[in-house]
Formats: structure tokens, C-alpha cells, sequence
């Protein structure tokens, strides 16, 4: 059953034979392990490949395979990467894929499965994350062409969609200055080799660019924060990033002449346990301590113990540069549901599987995989699955909700555009009904805010005033009045709006959906004490447009409390005085 039989689908492919009527035979290094098993699910609804799953460990290979589901044949092989030149020669694989590392730690023979590939005509494709192993791949290009052969290094989120998103903000930017970081679901799971990487590497020197100049990070000893925001899309809470040795730190400047900074970083979660491990990574950087590597084990089971928070992961990059003589921003977001972003960093070698099923095949030689695949290439993948994207550039002079959803807001009904789509003072009235919470809590904040009566076909009218970059609404009800501040958020409140009440307030997130704008609070503040997630206000909020009116929908309601007040109605623009 695991013998070699035939010609190979490169020889196939060489004398003509059309691929719809040949199997495609991929070897994955590490096949039942997170990376590579998630590409074999990946690859599970194509006939015309098998995949030998490999690793040193048979009995896992086999249970891989039981558990296996889908129309692509699969079977087990124990190898070791020391013996892959034998196993090339027995099993004649048409691609390799390596998906096993650490690649940090390959040491003096790092790339002998590149030379055995090479040697055997075999394409080749692999995961590698360390920054230090892809970069020196271009060795290897010479006799990669002349075996016609591929050879491309580091196909995952990190460097390829990286170094695609660069490439489309590029089309209308000179890029200066890149940072960009990912931010994995607690409940995505990690793998044992990613954890003795990063562990690893942690307090150790991180080879970047900065100030024009190549120079030395220190591995997850250098933290920022930034929050992923896909435009009208609930974002991820703001997250804290600490510096890692990826591929891209090297590879994706040449790609930019006029690049002087690159900075990539990883959230994971819990915070906390992100904490300890800057504390240490710090600790080793300054006393010259020894590898941190005894630990990954240690971390590896309580990272992947700890799972709770949101089931949500993203992406992000953002570049500075200039345009026509102008200094400007962009970045770009990735949010990722549930148990589709585990499958992100598997997407790359899928993609380009799936072209060489198509006669789209890479050039001979051996790279990095910067240049392997463009956006588009993603975008298809993301087709069909809870992932979505997005750019941002900054708008100073944008109107305050326009600023927030970025290019979101033109997906907005009309009379939504209409009403928060100007800066200037103006005025809007209809009528609504009015409920009110029953006890004497609700009935205490409601009386502080100023909320109105409950009634029912109540006149209502808004006033919008520009004020200090925002906006202070005046909402009256039957003749009286309460007022909040809206603003653009800032810091850990970035793409969020932050309303004011006095001296409570709440950051809220502007969702886009089925034609509704729905302000979903994220944090919250009291006397500018932070609010627990648990008191955070709670109900639905929404703003509609139906039968060519401007339709709101508030419900505020507090965990302890309950209802507090809860209005709904419609609204039109009123003409200025004197207006014809």
C-alpha cells in the first residue's frame, strides 16, 4: 500500500497527460500535526489527490486517517526527515509539503529535505516560520531550475498574505513604515513545535529593519496594542502584541525601496499568560539567560487549557508612506469566526495545490514565498467561510460615523448616509414610543440621564451640534430633553464610538448587517473607573430605514437592573428656517 506505482504526475504533466485524469501524490511532513492535518481537511473534497500523511510517529498516522473524512485518499507513512530521501525514492511523492518544524531549530542539515527534494525532481512547499530559514532559501534556486523544480519557503499568513496586502496598498502608497500582527482565537489550539518556536526565540535578537537601518528586536519582549476592525464588522477587543521572528521581517522590505521600518507581532490569550511570558522573555534578554525552550511544554498545555473569551480571531498590517507629496495611513483587517481561522495560515499551500490542479504552476527555482499569491487568491478562499477583510485609510475631515465605519458606511441605506453623513448642524424629527423599566434602580438612572416618560406616539426631536471633533445630540421627547457626546474612540477605544453621558462612558461598536446599523457596547467607563464586561449595558440598539424613513430602535438595559428605558420611532430631516 505504500510503495511507489507509476509515473509521477510531474512526468504525467511533462508528456502531456491532462490532470483531470491523474492523481496529484502529496507528501505532508507532519501531516497529522495542527498545520498539516488542517491542509489535509483543506484538501479533503479533491478526487484526484492522495495525501500520505507522515511523521515519526505511525500509530498517529493511522488514527489521522481514521478520522478522516472526504473524497481525497489519505494513507499513513512513519518517516522521519532524516530518512526523506528514501522515502522519496519509495513513495514518489509529485509534491512535498513540510509542515512538521520547528524550523528555528533545524539546525546545520535545515534544509536536507530541500536538497533530497531537489535531487529527486519533487516539488516543494512548507510552513516555516522562522524568519532566518526562509530568508536563505534563495540558495537553492540554481539547482532548483536546472531540476525544474519549485522550491518555495514560508507559505502561510506570515509571509504571503503579509506581502499580498502590501502589495495592493502599494498601488496608491509609498510604503515607509509596516507593522502588522495576528491574533489567534484562544479556542484555536497551538501545537507543540510553534510553541518551542516562539518560546524559543523569546528574549532572544529578532533580526528587523529600523530607522533604515538592519537591526535587532528583542523576541517577545517588545509589545503594542491595536485593535482588529474589519469595517462594520464587530471588531476584536483591542489586543496586545508582542514582537516575533516571522519571515516577513526579512523578506518583505526588498520587496519595497523605500521601506525604513517592519514590525510584526502575535496576541495570543489570555492576556495574562502573554504577560508572563514578556516578563520572562524581558528577564532573559537583560541577565543573558539560556533559551527559554525547557518551558514550551509547560506553556503549550496551559495555553491550550485556557480557553475562554470570544471563539474570534484577526489579522492586521498597517503601513505609513506617502502619496503625491502627502504623508498617509493605511491598514487592512482580518476577522475570522468560530473555527474558520485556525484554517487561515493552511489557506496559502491550498491555494496554490489547487492552482497546480489547474496547470497554473510556480516558476522553477527556489524563493520565499512573498510573491507566491496575490489578495484575490485570498479573497476566493475566504468565499463560503466566516472570514472577512478589509482597508481602512483615515479621513480627518470625514463626518464622525463615516470616520468610524470607513468604507462600510456606503453600504448603509440612503437615509442612514443622510443623516450621519454631514458634520454640520441639523435637525431631525418624527415621533416614538417610549417604554420604561419597572423598579427602583431603573427608575434612579433614568431620572440621572434624563430619559423620557413611557408614552406612546411621543414627538421627538433630534438636534445634531458639532462639538470638540464630535457630536452632542440633543434628543427631545414630548418637550424634555436628555443629551450624549458622540466621538470617534482613540487608544484601546480605536474603531469604536464612544458615547458620553456625563461622567459615564461607553464605547460602542458599529455593525453593519442585513441593511441595519446595529451599536453594540464594547467598554465602558464611570467617573473614568473601567467597567467590568459584565456591567456593561446590555439590549438591542439598531437604526433601520423603512418605507423611505430613518428608523431607531434603543433598548438600555443593565445586569442588576434590567430594563432601564427602551424607545423606538422615526425620523426626518427638518428645513433649516428661511429654507425654500
Amino acid at each position: 500500500m505504500e510503495g511507489g506505482d507509476g509515473a509521477s504526475f510531474t512526468t504525467r504533466r511533462a508528456t502531456g497527460e491532462g490532470t483531470g485524469f491523474s492523481t496529484m501524490r502529496i507528501l505532508i511532513l507532519g501531516g497529522y500535526g495542527v498545520f498539516g492535518g488542517r491542509l489535509a481537511e483543506l484538501l479533503a473534497d479533491i478526487a484526484a489527490i492522495e495525501l500520505i500523511i507522515c511523521g515519526r510517529d505511525r500509530s498517529r498516522a493511522e488514527a489521522f486517517c481514521r478520522r478522516y473524512r472526504g473524497v481525497a485518499q489519505v494513507r499513513p507513512l512513519a518517516l522521519d526527515r532524516a530518512a526523506i530521501a528514501a522515502g522519496l525514492h519509495a513513495h514518489r511523492p509529485d509534491l512535498v509539503v513540510d509542515a512538521s518544524g520547528p524550523f528555528q531549530d533545524y539546525g546545520a542539515g535545515r534544509y536536507g529535505v530541500i536538497s533530497a527534494c531537489i535531487a529527486a525532481g519533487v516539488d516543494y512547499l512548507d510552513f516555516a516560520d522562522a524568519a532566518d530559514f526562509v530568508f536563505g532559501v534563495s540558495r537553492f534556486d540554481a539547482p532548483a531550475r536546472d531540476a525544474g523544480v519549485f522550491v518555495i519557503s514560508g507559505v502561510s499568513s506570515f509571509p504571503v498574505l503579509t506581502a499580498a496586502v502590501l502589495r495592493e496598498m502599494a498601488k496608491t502608497m509609498a510604503i515607509k513604515s509596516v507593522e502588522g500582527g495576528i491574533g489567534p482565537s484562544p479556542y484555536a489550539g497551538i501545537g507543540l513545535n510553534v510553541m518551542r518556536a516562539v518560546v524559543g526565540y523569546a528574549g532572544a535578537p529578532v533580526k528587523l529593519l529600523r530607522h533604515g537601518t538592519p537591526s535587532y528586536g528583542v523576541g517577545l519582549a517588545e509589545s503594542r496594542r491595536f485593535t482588529i476592525a474589519v469595517p462594520g464588522r464587530l471588531p476584536l477587543r483591542n489586543l496586545r502584541f508582542s514582537l516575533v521572528d516571522v519571515p516577513d521581517l526579512q523578506v518583505i522590505p526588498p520587496e519595497h525601496p523605500a521601506m525604513t521600518d517592519i514590525w510584526m507581532g502575535a496576541g495570543p490569550l489570555p492576556e495574562v499568560l502573554h504577560r508572563i511570558l514578556n516578563l520572562l522573555a524581558k528577564g532573559r534578554a537583560r541577565l543573558g539567560a539560556p533559551s527559554l525552550e525547557p518551558l514550551s511544554r509547560l506553556f503549550y498545555v496551559v495555553l491550550n487549557w485556557m480557553k475562554f473569551g470570544e471563539h474570534r480571531g484577526g489579522m492586521f498590517v498597517r503601513a505609513r508612506g506617502s502619496r503625491g507629496g502627502e504623508e498617509i495611513e493605511q491598514s487592512w483587517h482580518l476577522l475570522a469566526e468560530g473555527d474558520d481561522g485556525p484554517y487561515i495560515p493552511s489557506l496559502a499551500i491550498e491555494a496554490v495545490i489547487r492552482k497546480l490542479l489547474v496547470n497554473e504552476r510556480p516558476a522553477a527555482g527556489a524563493r520565499s514565498a512573498v510573491r507566491a499569491l496575490e489578495l484575490a487568491d485570498f479573497d476566493a478562499s475566504f468565499q463560503g467561510r466566516t472570514i472577512f477583510s478589509g482597508f481602512r485609510e483615515p479621513h480627518l475631515d470625514a463626518p464622525l460615523y463615516k470616520a468610524v465605519l470607513g468604507s462600510a458606511f456606503a453600504t448603509l441605506p440612503p437615509r442612514l448616509q443622510e443623516l450621519h453623513g454631514s458634520a454640520a448642524r441639523r435637525q431631525w424629527a418624527g415621533s416614538a414610543t417610549v417604554k420604561r423599566g419597572r423598579g427602583p434602580l431603573a427608575a434612579l438612572v433614568a431620572a440621572l440621564v434624563g430619559f423620557p416618560e413611557a408614552a406612546s406616539h411621543m414627538p421627538v426631536t433630534v438636534t445634531f451640534s458639532p462639538e470638540n471633533g464630535g457630536e452632542r445630540w440633543v434628543r427631545n421627547f414630548g418637550g424634555k430633553s436628555f443629551s450624549s457626546v458622540q466621538s470617534a474612540g482613540q487608544g484601546q477605544d480605536a474603531y469604536l464610538l464612544v458615547e458620553r453621558f456625563g461622567r459615564a462612558a461607553f464605547a460602542l461598536a458599529l455593525v453593519v448587517e442585513d441593511g441595519q446599523l446595529f451599536l453594540v457596547p464594547r467598554r465602558g467607563t464611570i467617573l473614568g473607573i473601567p467597567l467590568p464586561r459584565f456591567l456593561l449595558p446590555t439590549g438591542r440598539s439598531c437604526e433601520a430605514e423603512r418605507d423611505g424613513e430613518f428608523c431607531f430602535d434603543v433598548e438600555i438595559a443593565m445586569p442588576l437592573v434590567g430594563l432601564i428605558v427602551a424607545y423606538k420611532g422615526s425620523l426626518r430631516p427638518v428645513e433649516p428656517a428661511g429654507a425654500s
